[in-house]
């Protein structure tokens, strides 16, 4: 089973944020581990979102991601908001770091052809359907804004296609680069 997580911080909090991510396999026993990896710093309205692979089941989602991750900083009110998507179809496995993240709503009767006709195109790494606000995530590759822009457009003009918001992946500071 695959699982995303959206965060969206507190104004300036997604440094801390993310260091209590990345210690937070040491602080609490049975949760899950992350590296630079499995954390992505987004500029949109989700601004960190994590991907969680290999899980057994919901109950193991809940308890060793989504109870540790949402209690993150909530003291002191770091994460504002938490998004969930439980992946229904998975896409192949992001083998390089994306450019971008973006989230599709589809037609009803069109998610699994949108999913399959996003697979096909050169810019796309991985698409999975999921449950939630979006019916489908997706990461894509692109060497600048432009070929970002015209990844977009291709994907935009995919009959069934309903509308998405696109999230670029930015730098980590607090990490070092793929």
């Amino acid at each position: 089973m695959k699982a995303y997580m959206g965060l969206t911080c507190k104004p300036g909090a997604q440094t801390e944020v993310l260091k209590r991510l990345l210690n937070l396999c040491i602080r609490e026993r049975g949760s899950m581990c992350f590296s630079e990896r499995d954390i992505f710093l987004l500029f949109g309205s989700i601004d960190i979102l994590i991907p969680f692979h290999g899980l057994k089941n919901l109950d193991e989602f809940i308890e060793r991601a989504f109870n540790p991750v949402r209690m993150i900083g909530a003291e002191e009110d770091l994460v504002t908001k938490t998004l969930s998507l439980i992946v229904v179809s998975e896409g192949p496995p992001l083998v390089e770091k994306p450019f971008a993240f973006i989230f599709l709503n589809t037609k009803p009767k069109s998610l699994e052809d949108v999913r399959t006709k996003l697979l096909t195109l050169p810019n796309v790494l991985t698409a999975d359907s999921v449950l939630g606000p979006y019916d489908i995530i997706c990461a894509v590759k692109a060497k600048d804004h432009m070929e970002l822009e015209q990844a977009v457009l291709n994907i935009q003009n995919i009959q069934g296609v309903e509308g998405l918001v696109t999230s670029i992946v930015a730098p980590i500071k607090v990490l070092p680069e793929w």
